[in-house]
C-alpha cells in the first residue's frame, strides 16, 4: 500500500471522526442558562425634619465614609422655635430660684409691717370698745353704739391674725410641694430646649453608612419632606446576585451550594454561595409544566453572594449560570 493510499485512509478517518463527535455534541441536551443581575445594599439619607434645602455637599459617584456631611437645611422656624424654649426655660429657671430662695428682705419686712398696723388698729378697736362699753354701763350711749363699737374691734382683731399669718408665711418662705413643682416645670423647660436643639442638628445630615453616591434626587433651594430620601447611597462590598429559579431546579442549587457564574461586563467568571432561597409572592410566576404532568410550578429568588470580593462590580450588571 503506497504513501497516497495510507493517506487518504487517514484522513477518511479523520473525517469520519470529526462527524461522529459533531453528531454526538448535536444530540447532547443544551446547557441550561439562567440569567440574573447584581444588587447592591442602598442606603437613603434623609432628614427627621422638614425644610429648605441650603446646600447639597456631595456629587453622584463621590465615595463617602459614615459620619460624612451629606447636605444641610435651612430651617428659621426651627430657630425661632428654640428662641421659644430657651425663653421658657430661663423663666422656669427665675422661678425655681425663686422657690428655693424664699422672699427677699424687704417683702418680709413689708408683712412685718403690715402686721404691726393691723395690731396696733386691733388695739385701738379695742380701747376703744372698753371705753364705750363703759359708758353703756353708765347708760350714756346706746346699745346700738355699743354693738358697732364691738364689731369693729373683732374685725381689726381678725385683721391682725390674718396679717400674721401673711408674716408668717413670707418669712418661712415657700413650701417643699411648691419647690418641687418650680423644679419640675423647669426640668420640663430645660428638656423643651434639649428637643428642639436636637432637631437642630438634624439641620446638618452626615451619612448613616459608607457607599458610594448613586443619585442626587434634590438640589439647593427645593424643600425636603420629613423623611424623604434626598441622597442615595450603594455599598459595593454588600452586593450580592440575584436570580429567579424554577422550583424543579431548586435541588441543583442547595443553600450553601458553590456555584460558577460568568459575569459578561468583566468577561470572567467567579465563585459565589448561595446565600439564599425565598418563594416570590407574585402568582404571575407560576409557570405550566408538561400537559401530562398536571400542575404549575412556582419561581423562586436565589441570592448567592461572592466567595471573595471581586474588583470592578457595579450594581445592574448581568450574570450567567449555567446548569
Amino acid at each position: 500500500m503506497n504513501k497516497a493510499k495510507i493517506a487518504l485512509l487517514v484522513m477518511v478517518a479523520g473525517l469520519v471522526l470529526w462527524l461522529a463527535w459533531h453528531f454526538y455534541l448535536a444530540y447532547q441536551p443544551a446547557p441550561l442558562r439562567i440569567q440574573g443581575q447584581l444588587e447592591a445594599q442602598q442606603y437613603q439619607v434623609s432628614s427627621k425634619i422638614g425644610g429648605r434645602i441650603d446646600s447639597i455637599l456631595v456629587r453622584k459617584g463621590d465615595r463617602l465614609e459614615r459620619g460624612e456631611p451629606v447636605f444641610t437645611l435651612a430651617s428659621p422656624e426651627l430657630e425661632a422655635r428654640l428662641m421659644q424654649a430657651e425663653a421658657g426655660r430661663d423663666a422656669a429657671r427665675a422661678q425655681a430660684d425663686e422657690a428655693e430662695r424664699g422672699a427677699r428682705r424687704q417683702q418680709v419686712q413689708a408683712a412685718r409691717d403690715q402686721w404691726q398696723q393691723a395690731r396696733a388698729a386691733e388695739q385701738l378697736h379695742h380701747k376703744t370698745y372698753l371705753r364705750i362699753q363703759s359708758l353703756y354701763d353708765e347708760g350714756v350711749v346706746p346699745l346700738q353704739q355699743r354693738d358697732e363699737a364691738h364689731t369693729r374691734w373683732q374685725s381689726a382683731r381678725l385683721a391682725a391674725s390674718a396679717a400674721y399669718q401673711q408674716f408668717e408665711m413670707t418669712e418661712e418662705g415657700a413650701r417643699e410641694e411648691q419647690i418641687r413643682t418650680a423644679r419640675s416645670q423647669l426640668a420640663w423647660a430645660e428638656g423643651a430646649v434639649a428637643e428642639v436643639s436636637a432637631y437642630t442638628g438634624e439641620t446638618r445630615v452626615p451619612s448613616p453608612h459608607r457607599g458610594e453616591v448613586t443619585k442626587v434626587l434634590l438640589q439647593a433651594g427645593e424643600l425636603a419632606p420629613q423623611g424623604f430620601p434626598v441622597v442615595m447611597l450603594t455599598d459595593m462590598d454588600d452586593a450580592w446576585a440575584l436570580f429567579h429559579v424554577r422550583e424543579d431546579l431548586l435541588s441543583r442549587l442547595p443553600m450553601g451550594e458553590e456555584i460558577e457564574v460568568y459575569i459578561p461586563a468583566l468577561d470572567e467568571r467567579f465563585p459565589f454561595v448561595v446565600s439564599h432561597i425565598g418563594v416570590m409572592g407574585d402568582f404571575a410566576t407560576w409557570r405550566a409544566t408538561d400537559a401530562g404532568q398536571g400542575f404549575d410550578l412556582r419561581s423562586f429568588e436565589l441570592e448567592a453572594r461572592p466567595r471573595a470580593p471581586i474588583a470592578g462590580l457595579r450594581a445592574g450588571m448581568s450574570l450567567v449560570v449555567e446548569l
